[in-house]
C-alpha cells in the first residue's frame, strides 16, 4: 500500500482523534461522578445508622476491613477515607446539590474543599470556580491557600460606568485586591524595574496569580505617537474576555496622576494594538498602597475602564497566619499531607 494518505484523510483522522479524546474525557468524568456519588451514599448510610442505631466509631473500623476484603482492587475503603465519606455526606445533605455540583469534581478536590475550608459558603464558592475554570487539584489548592475568595473582584474600578453589562461584571471579577507577588523573591524595598523584571522571570506564576485566561503579550511595549516614544510596563491579553490588559506598576503609594497616565496608555493600545475583533482594552494600576476613596475619586474623571489594586511582595500578616509554609504547600502539591492514597482512592489498581 502507498504511504501517501488519500485526499481528506488527514482532516478525517484529526476529527476522529478529537472525537476519541472527547469520549475519553466524558468517560473519565462519568467514572469520577459515579465514584463521588458512591462515596456520598456510603457516608450518608454511616451517618444514618450511627444516628438511628447508636453505632460508635468502631463500626467504621469493621466496615473498612470488610469492604477492603470484599474489593481488594479498590483503594477507597480505608478507615480514614470512610471518615471522609461520613463528613462529606454531613456537609452536603442535599442529594440533588451533590449530583449537580460537587459530583462534577474528583474526590481529591472534594477532600480539599472538606478539609481546607471552614464554611459551606467558601466550599460552594471554590467548587463553582473549579467547575467553571476546570481547575486541577493543585490549582485549587493554590487558590485556597492564597484566599482567592477574599480578593477576587475586590479592586477599585470604574468598569460599571465604562463597560456595558455583563462585560463590566466579568471584568470586575477578573481583577483582585491585593495581588500576592511573594513568589517573586524580591524585598519590599525593590525598585519598580526589579519587580517588573522578576515578574517576567516568573511569568508562569504571575499568570496564575492574574487569573484565568491571561497570556503575556510583552514588557516595555513600545508605542510611537507624533514622534514621541511611549513604553507600557506590562501588556497581557485575556482570551476569555477578548481584550488587552495594560498593567502599570508603581513602587510607592497611589497618586491620582497615575490614573491619568494609565488612561493614556489604554487609549494607545486601543488605537494602535487592538484588532477589530478585540473588545476595549482595560487597565490595571498596581501600587504598594492605595486609599480606596482617593482611588474612587481619581477614576471618576477617567474615560477608559481602569482598575486600581495593591500588590504585596510579602504575605500580609492577617493572611500569612492562616497559610501553610512553602514546605507544606510543596508537600500538599505532591499529595503527601492529604495522602495520594485518599486522593486517588476508588481507582482500580
Amino acid at each position: 500500500m502507498s504511504n501517501v494518505a488519500p485526499e481528506g484523510y488527514n482532516s478525517w483522522l484529526a476529527s476522529l482523534k478529537q472525537r476519541i479524546q472527547s469520549a475519553q474525557q466524558r468517560a473519565t468524568l462519568s467514572v469520577n461522578r459515579e465514584l463521588v456519588l458512591l462515596y456520598w451514599h456510603i457516608g450518608r448510610d454511616i451517618l444514618e445508622r450511627q444516628q438511628a442505631q447508636g453505632w460508635g466509631a468502631k463500626v467504621i473500623d469493621q466496615l473498612a476491613r470488610d469492604l477492603t476484603a470484599a474489593f481488594p482492587d479498590m483503594k477507597g475503603f480505608s478507615r480514614r477515607n470512610l471518615m471522609y465519606m461520613r463528613s462529606f455526606a454531613e456537609e452536603w445533605p442535599d442529594s440533588e446539590f451533590v449530583q449537580q455540583v460537587v459530583a462534577q469534581l474528583p474526590w481529591g478536590q472534594n477532600l480539599l474543599l472538606l478539609t481546607k475550608l471552614k464554611t459551606r459558603e467558601e466550599r460552594e464558592w471554590y467548587a463553582a470556580k473549579a467547575i467553571e475554570h476546570g481547575w486541577s487539584r493543585n490549582v485549587m489548592w493554590h487558590h485556597i491557600s492564597t484566599a482567592l475568595h477574599l480578593r477576587s473582584g475586590n479592586a477599585v474600578t470604574n468598569f460599571e460606568q465604562r463597560l456595558p453589562s455583563p462585560d463590566s461584571e466579568l471584568a470586575q471579577q477578573t481583577l483582585k485586591d491585593p495581588y500576592l507577588f511573594d513568589f517573586l523573591g524580591v524585598s519590599n524595598e525593590a525598585l519598580e524595574r526589579d519587580i517588573e523584571g522578576a515578574m517576567v522571570r516568573h511569568v508562569t506564576k504571575l499568570l496564575m496569580e492574574l487569573g484565568e485566561g491571561f497570556a503575556f503579550a510583552g514588557r516595555q511595549v513600545h508605542v510611537e505617537v507624533a514622534d514621541e516614544n511611549f513604553y507600557i510596563d506590562l501588556l497581557f491579553y485575556n482570551y476569555r474576555l477578548h481584550r488587552f490588559l495594560v498593567v502599570e506598576l508603581k513602587g510607592g503609594s497611589f497618586k491620582p496622576e497615575h490614573a491619568g497616565q494609565l488612561n493614556f496608555y489604554v487609549t494607545l493600545v486601543d488605537e494602535h494594538l487592538k484588532n477589530e475583533d478585540d473588545k476595549p482594552t482595560i487597565g490595571l494600576l498596581l501600587c504598594k498602597q492605595q486609599h480606596r476613596i482617593v482611588a474612587e475619586y481619581a477614576l471618576r474623571g477617567m474615560t477608559q475602564p481602569i482598575g486600581i489594586a495593591e500588590y504585596k511582595l510579602e504575605l500580609p500578616e492577617d493572611l500569612a497566619r492562616y497559610l501553610p509554609s512553602i514546605e507544606q504547600i510543596e508537600a500538599e502539591l505532591q499529595g503527601d499531607e492529604m495522602g495520594d492514597e485518599d486522593a486517588d482512592e476508588g481507582k482500580p489498581e
